[in-house]
């Protein structure tokens, strides 16, 4: 099911490893732009990851066009949005620490009968980032000493996996385009789901306003991911942690 990986997933994986190594090793004077680079990389890859989640799920489930599409095979340029995978994702990156994947792969729903296998080709992108997630906190759990060893890496490591329990959160939202309401949309009437049409481009404005605008909402969406990041990684002081790495990430406010 899954080609073989597009030789452009495969460098920016080795991209990605190679600047964790580098964080690993920085001095604090050049720290800032390596976590940058470090963490924007990462976040490419699990965009990548979360987009190949939705093809391979529709795939499985009936929709053989995301293969003659590109879909199943990791490259990055198959999932890009000028506007929705590049300037909005990283806006929002930059200006608060908020993880929203913007990728855009367009599944033929239609040829997925079964409404509950539609739901799931929807939630597989949310679960995905809750599964990298998972992955990026699990070092924390197994090697306790890594934030004194290499606070930089450790810094950025737990702001990236903070990204994707937050990129999780918000995308199972029941907002119209969202991956939550794209689960409930198989049992929705259909006047319903046309009179909402029009609206669907909205929701990352949306989502936008209420987290820059609505502070109960960022203390909701920030704090059960921040729950999430030190329930997973056996470590409360995990939250202080991801924030020493957000400061690092934007280095250019220090």
């Amino acid at each position: 099911m899954l080609r073989r990986p597009s030789p452009i997933f495969l460098v920016l994986l080795a991209a990605t490893g190679a600047a964790g190594a580098v964080t690993w090793k920085a001095q604090f004077s050049s720290v800032g732009t390596r976590v940058f680079v470090f963490v924007l990389l990462g976040w490419v890859v699990s965009l990548c990851l979360h987009e190949f989640a939705h093809a391979v799920t529709a795939f499985r489930f009936g929709d053989v066009t995301v293969a003659e599409k590109g879909y199943l095979s990791l490259d990055p340029r198959k999932y890009l949005h000028p506007v929705l995978s590049i300037l909005m994702p990283i806006a929002f990156l930059v200006m608060g620490g908020i993880g929203l994947p913007g990728g855009a792969v367009w599944i033929q729903m239609g040829l997925i009968r079964d409404r509950a296998h539609r739901s799931l080709v929807s939630a597989a992108g949310p679960l995905t980032n809750f599964a990298i997630g998972i992955a990026l906190s699990l070092p924390f759990r197994l090697f306790p000493s890594i934030a004194s060893r290499a606070p930089a890496f450790a810094g950025a490591l737990a702001f990236l996996a903070l990204l994707q329990f937050i990129a999780a959160l918000l995308n199972a939202l029941p907002l119209p385009g969202l991956d939550g309401f794209g689960v409930l949309e198989p049992y929705l009437p259909r006047r319903f789901l046309e009179a909402l049409a029009p609206y669907r481009q909205y929701s990352i404005v949306v989502l936008f306003i209420l987290a820059w605008r609505a502070p109960w909402f960022g203390d909701l969406v920030f704090g059960n991911a921040r729950t999430l990041l030190e329930m997973v990684g056996n470590d409360s002081a995990l939250s202080s942690i991801s924030r020493f790495g957000a400061d690092l990430f934007r280095f250019w406010e220090r």
